[in-house]
């Protein structure tokens, strides 16, 4: 089976992270499988390297100045449209509303829904829903957000985890006790609320740490927010920006706990990376994050409640539960089911 599995941008993103595993493990399966994506910022490859049976077509996305997100959304779809091959593949599979929109039939997994203020961004958001012609996503409570807004019918597979990758991964005391958050400072990260929770702790040994961060939308205003308010609480969090793939799982590895505000997921696979590594795990209340993380996580819905699971978290916590689960998900899972859900598809991908 030729597969496209169609991307958005070569950073370290949930989604990014995603399609490149579940590229690697469907050709472990044999299928013919190649990546597509815009490269940003001059990228000519992805943020890891990527193992030699999956084609890459990195289409080049240089940067414009002073370009804005809806802009840059336009021009993304355009450009990956115009670079695409269709006729090539038998399955074309989106993993992005940017990229589910360059394209004129394909698969779609819906990672998590979201609500835009950009006119193009909401345009692309709802296109890339109601268009394609089956949908994929990665847990049940999502799957029931799509069947309940559009009526839409939506395969569950879940995502894989790289377990042994962040299990083995080496623990470090070097930088401190710290709580770790992965994914940036925007307001689907919850990154004000962790703030304030992080003040409430009041604990002068413990450092908060922010990884990640690569995203295509200006969070700029939201930002300086979280600075001001940093420095009314008198609390400095270490933005550590984007970490290099072979540093993340010691970060991750090496944290007292692991917090996931986040207000709206489709998964939660940096939580759950770091289940598999034994740290313990303090997320947001949310259907979808009961749904997946069960008894293994700590649940909270406000700044006091995230201190009050945070500090308890601290107090130490069997680790084997969260182990138990994060080896529940693997890739080789992921692949085989989309391999079955593909070859159930009865609607052309092309049709006359």
């Amino acid at each position: 089976m030729r597969i496209a599995l169609l991307s958005y941008s070569t950073k370290p993103r949930g989604g990014v992270v995603h399609t490149l595993a579940l590229a690697e493990a469907l050709a472990d399966l044999g299928e013919d499988v190649t990546v597509w994506t815009l490269g940003r910022g001059g990228d000519a490859g992805f943020f890891r390297p990527v193992d030699p049976r999956v084609r890459l077509a990195v289409v080049p996305f240089p940067d414009v100045p002073g370009e804005g997100v809806g802009e840059r959304i336009l021009r993304s779809i355009a450009v990956l449209r115009a670079a695409f091959t269709p006729d090539a593949y038998d399955v074309v599979h989106a993993q992005d509303c940017i990229s589910a929109n360059a394209v004129d039939a394909c698969v779609r997994t819906i990672h998590h829904l979201d609500t835009f203020t950009t006119p193009e961004l909401a345009a692309c958001h709802e296109r890339a829903i109601v268009r394609p012609y089956a949908h994929i996503c990665v847990s049940a409570s999502v799957a029931a957000e799509v069947r309940d807004g559009w009526g839409i019918e939506a395969a569950v597979i879940p995502n894989g985890v790289d377990y042994d990758r962040f299990a083995t991964a080496s623990r470090t005391t070097e930088r401190g006790r710290y709580v770790l958050a992965v994914g940036g400072i925007e307001p689907r990260k919850g990154s004000l609320d962790l703030l304030e929770a992080y003040a409430l702790l009041a604990e002068p040994d413990l450092r908060l740490f922010i990884a990640g961060g690569e995203t295509l939308f200006d969070y700029r205003d939201y930002r300086t927010r979280w600075e001001k308010r940093a420095a009314e609480l008198g609390v400095e969090p270490v933005v550590l920006g984007p970490v290099a793939h072979d540093e993340l799982p010691s970060l991750v590895a090496s944290a007292a706990v692991f917090a996931f505000p986040s207000t709206k997921e489709g998964f939660g696979l940096a939580a759950m990376e770091a289940l598999a590594a034994g740290v313990p795990v303090v997320t947001r209340d949310l259907p979808v994050l009961r749904e997946v993380f069960g008894g293994a996580a700590r649940f909270a819905a406000d700044p006091p409640g995230f201190a009050r699971e945070l500090r308890a978290a601290l107090g130490g916590a069997d680790p084997e539960p969260g182990r138990a689960l994060a080896r529940r998900y693997t890739w080789a899972a992921a692949a085989r089911a989309h391999r079955d859900f593909y070859r159930s598809l009865s609607i052309s991908p092309f049709p006359a």
